[in-house]
């Protein structure tokens, strides 16, 4: 099994993150993982985009020309990669951001309000944490609980932070 996941949105919006924290948690759970990042110059605020694949056995190449899952944090995100999505693959998107239309019928589209959401449970910041909830969630792909460590190894000693993070990563697990 080799699964590659395309993580979209403007520098800021944690897209990095969580794609980390997917690569973080498959590795914990013993796979084999490549992460990739990509940014613009201006980093925040400009367009980041990261890859991630796992597999059961060691991955030859990084790069997902034809990924099974893209999560798309924003507009622009959208506009780039929907149409890299593997047919009959998944995109998650930010329906609180992005209220384009979606006009490809081969895929299951996802959508998230992931900083409603995020609000709700009281950190705009942690929608990136939201949508990482309902991808573990629907791809199956770590449990959550290895999410759930892996955040907790990054934000070591940040109890505060851990918490809030945590409980966004369940508001969005327990959308579906």
């Amino acid at each position: 099994m080799l699964v590659k996941t395309i993580f979209a949105g403007f520098g800021g919006q944690g897209v990095l993150s969580m794609g980390l924290n997917l690569a973080q948690a498959a590795m914990m759970e013993g796979k084999h993982v490549t992460y990739l990042p990509a940014y613009g110059a201006e980093v925040r605020g400009g367009t980041a985009n990261c890859t991630v694949a796992i597999s059961d056995e060691e991955i030859a190449s990084p790069v997902a020309s034809s990924p099974e899952f893209v999560v798309v944090m924003n507009a622009p995100s959208l506009v780039r990669f929907q149409n890299q999505v593997d047919a009959g693959g998944v995109l998650f998107v930010n329906s609180s951001l992005i209220d384009i239309e979606i006009l490809r019928r081969d895929i299951e589209i996802v959508n998230v309000p992931a900083n409603a959401i995020a609000e709700k449970v009281g950190s705009a910041r942690s929608a990136n944490m939201v949508m990482l909830g309902a991808f573990t969630r629907k791809s199956r792909l770590v449990s959550i609980a290895s999410i759930v460590d892996g955040l907790k190894t990054a934000l070591k000693g940040k109890t505060k932070l851990v918490a809030i993070n945590e409980e966004a990563l369940m508001a969005g697990y327990n959308l579906f």
